[in-house]
Parts: C-alpha cells; structure tokens; sequence
C-alpha cells in the first residue's frame, strides 16, 4: 500500500509543477513518506529553483546515497557545488558523473521518466569550467580537446566557444539541467491507479409480450415463423494464405524455429521443404512443423454434414496409426525455411553444436568465457565490434590475441593479415584471447556485469530486452526488484530476478 500511495502523491506533485504551482509541488514531494533516489533528485531541482542552495545539496546527497550510479545526479550536485563557488567538489562530481557514463556518448534518461540525455561532452565541458575556476588553464583546454572528440551533435556548439574562452583564459557557462524536467513515475503503473467499473449501471429490461409475467433475467421473445431447424453451417473456411491441413499428431518442437501443435488443429502449409518439413501458419504464428504430421483437409459444405444431413461427432476420433519418426533437418533447406517465416539468427550460440558450415563459434576467453557465431574471413574491425558488443564493453577498450600451432599467442590489429587467423579455423571453432588495454582496467574495476539466466522480451519502450546467456552492464539499481543496464548496444530496464552477478576476476 505504501507504493501506491508514493505512486499517487509522485504524480500529484508533477502535475502540480506543470502548472506552474512549484511550492505545492515541492510540498507533496516532502510529504512522501517513502522516498526513493528519483523524488529526491526533484526535490533537489525544486530547491534549485528556488534558489534554496543548502536544501539542494542535502536533496542531492540523499537521492546519491539511494542510487549511487545515477550520473545526473552527480552532474546536478557539481552544478549545485558551483552555484556556491566550491570548485573542488564541483569538479570532483562532474568528474563521477563522466565515470557513470562508462564510455558512452550519452545517457538518455527518457525510459526512466526523465525527458533528458546526458552528453559526456557537456560534462567534461564543465569539469573544464572548474578546471578554469581553480586556474588549472592546461587541464581544462585537455579537458575541451577531449570534449570536441566525443561530441556527435551539431547543436552542442557550445563546446567549440568554451574551448575559445579556455585559449583566451577567459571564462563561460556551464551546461545546465533544465529546470522544466522532472523524473515522472511509470504511466502504465499510474493508469493502474484509475478505478475501473467491470460491472457497469444496471438496466431495466422489460417484456414486449402483453402480460408477460416472466422474472428471470431476460424477458420472453416474440415467436417467429418459419424458423430453421439447424444453423447454417459455414460454406468454406479461408485462410489469406497457405492450404489448410489437419494435425494428426502431437508434435512438441526442439529448436526455436519450430511449431507446437496438437492433434485435432487446423494449420496453413505455406510451402513443403524436400526433407519433409513445412513451413505453416498456426494461430497468426509461423514454424516448422513435420509434414508427415499433417492431413491435407478440404473444407466444404458437405464436410459438415453427413449425405442424411445429420451433423458428424464434433470430437475428434483417435489417430489412425502411430506417430511418424521426426524427419532429420537439413541445414541448408532449414536455413531457407527460416529465412521464409521471417526468423533471424542471433549472434550468440544457444548450443555447442551447430551444424551450418557457413559459420563458425569463436570462443573468447576473457575474464569468463563466451561464445559467438561468426562468418569467417570477416575484418579486424567487425570482429573487435562483435565480441566487444557481446562482452558489454568498447571496442576500443579491449586487445585481441590468437594462436598458432608453430608459435604462441599473437596480438590482432590493424595490421594483421585477418587470413591467417582464420585460417585456424579448426572443425568449425576458433579461439580467442580477450584482455583489456592498460588503463582501461582500472576503470572498469567497479562496473558490474551481470550474465542473463532467463530470456527477457520487453513490453514496454522503457524493457531492455535480452537472451539467456547474454551479459549486461549493469548501470543503476532503480528499486530492489528492477535494474537499469545496457546489452547488445541498447540501454533500458529489467527484473533483477532474471539476472546474476558476474565475478570479475583480477
């Protein structure tokens, strides 16, 4: 009950301040009894405001202490700490809010109910300003240089004049939160807050018959003449595309790829592969289905009725024989039929074995080992991007090595011949040697990698989706049972009960 309490007050406050009211706001933010790290940070902006210095600091350092991976609040309490012209720690906050960026270009914070993103240039463009502030010239203009390089706006122009005002020992304005975004809870968890009426208004129903005494819940009907003795029955069933089949026997599906079905359902073949497998529609969902499984139905008027006109036992009778062996998968013909009904391969490897000879698992042993699908003879870049995406990590920050039979380990870069290492391509494996360039170690020590125990599809815009196997930096903890993190390039949140923390050795 005290969520939703929190959940009713949280969203009176916002609309409170987005009309305009800030004091009425600021006091239902204060009368929450449960508060978590996201209504401290508005309490902090509100504060901000209204100018209220002391009081932002103190919002800010509850709303940190509740959520110490929140990176705009790092970067709203250096804007608070320079606001009272205590540089030092102004600096040293800009400086945790580049560390919880952990080398992205930006954080967008607009799935967790904020309209803001956070540029990593506009914070190193106010750790300069601080820089400026402490006289400390050399180290800001270091600061700038880095800035222009990770800028990938046209609009964050704002850089190129700070870097003017550093050359001229001059200094400018930092880059602020706006002061009209404020964290909003969960729509869909507000919308759940609306009393709902299942039952409706009650109606009066009375009989059309003259005398009608009947006082049950519905009244007595007119009679008709000349009623039919039996329903119509329907003339075809037509389906948009495909033949119509019976399914003759249970048939309960082994890869993703194929479709479970039970005796007695009605599919749409689309096409009939030579290994005797199909491609059908069932239930608007498409898979492969053994064609032996299926009896080609032809549906009619006369199906429906025996030649008496009696009606044929709706139940299904008992199959007519044993169930078929399940027919062998031919790699090459199941890759076209799953090209057909729309399925795309993911890079992970959900098993060992894998049976198309266009593509090979490379191993990578890094601090754990993963595996990856790969096509061989792909370039050096394409191949540091894939494993660097699987590994949760930049490109930029991670060596690769392989090995040979006549010699040790060799580093890979620009300059390998990418042929000879895939030319160690053994029965369709190679492997791999991961380690983190120096520097980036260091890092890297306090991110936590969390690996995925359960597959998880998103449903709302806000859902970080991900498959079993795959591992997730994790970039903030938004209560006990929901984490934000970023897999596969995208950033988003998910249960906490899907995951598993992944020992980081030294």
């Amino acid at each position: 009950m005290a969520f939703v309490n929190t959940l009713k007050q949280w969203d009176e406050a916002v609309a409170c301040f987005e009309r305009g009211d800030s004091a009425a706001a600021l006091g239902t933010f204060l009368d929450i009894q449960e508060k978590n790290s996201k209504i401290f940070f508005n309490i902090g902006c509100l504060h901000l405001i209204n100018k209220n210095l002391d009081a932002a600091e103190k919002a800010l350092d509850r709303c940190i202490g509740k959520d110490e991976h929140l990176a705009v609040a790092f970067f709203q309490r250096g804007l608070t700490f320079y606001k009272k012209e205590r540089f030092e720690e102004s600096f040293a906050d800009f400086q945790h809010a580049f560390k919880e960026l952990r080398g992205n270009q930006l954080i967008d914070y607009q799935p967790l109910g904020l309209r803001y993103k956070l540029y990593a240039c506009e914070v190193l463009h106010n750790m300069a300003l601080a820089h400026a502030q402490l006289g400390q010239w050399e180290k800001a203009k270091e600061n700038l240089l880095t800035a222009l390089n990770l800028r990938t706006e046209a609009k964050l122009s704002h850089i190129d004049r700070g870097l003017e005002c550093i050359l001229k020992q001059k200094l400018f304005e930092p880059v602020k939160v706006p002061a009209k975004v404020l964290f909003k809870p969960n729509k869909n968890y507000v919308a759940e807050l609306e009393k709902k009426d299942y039952l409706g208004k009650a109606k009066v129903v009375s009989s059309i018959v003259f005398q009608d005494e009947f006082s049950g819940f519905a009244p007595l009907q007119p009679q008709v003449e000349d009623i039919p003795t039996r329903p119509k029955a329907p003339e075809v069933l037509r389906a948009l595309e495909g033949e119509p089949h019976t399914v003759l026997f249970e048939f309960v599906p082994e890869t993703s790829d194929e479709l479970a079905v039970v005796p007695g359902n009605i599919v749409f073949v689309l096409n009939k592969g030579s290994d005797n497998w199909a491609s059908v529609i069932f239930n608007e969902r498409r898979g492969l289905v053994p064609y032996n499984f299926l009896e080609r139905l032809e549906i009619t008027l006369s199906s429906k009725q025996d030649q008496d006109g009696t009606d044929k036992d709706d139940i299904p009778g008992p199959p007519r024989r044993e169930p078929p062996n399940r027919p062998q998968r031919n790699s090459a013909a199941s890759a076209t039929e799953n090209q057909s009904i729309g399925d795309t391969k993911t890079e992970s490897c959900q098993s060992e074995e894998f049976s198309d000879p266009s593509l090979c698992v490379v191993k990578v042993h890094f601090t754990y080992t993963i595996a990856i699908c790969m096509v061989p003879g792909l370039p050096y870049t394409t191949t540091l991007e894939k494993i660097g995406n699987k590994l949760g990590l930049p490109a930029t920050a991670i060596t690769l090595s392989y090995a040979q039979i006549d010699s040790g380990k060799k580093v890979i870069d620009e300059n390998t011949r990418m042929e000879d290492v895939w030319s160690c391509v053994h029965n369709g494996r190679l492997t791999l040697w991961c380690d983190l360039k120096e520097g980036v170690s260091e890092q890297l020590q306090s991110q936590t990698h969390l690996m995925a125990l359960h597959s998880y599809e998103s449903s709302t815009p806000e859902d970080l989706e991900f498959h079993q196997g795959d591992t997730i930096l994790l970039l903030s903890k938004v209560n006990e049972d929901w984490f934000e993190g970023q897999c596969n390039g995208k950033i988003g949140i998910f249960p906490a009960s899907f995951v598993e923390e992944v020992p980081m050795k030294d």
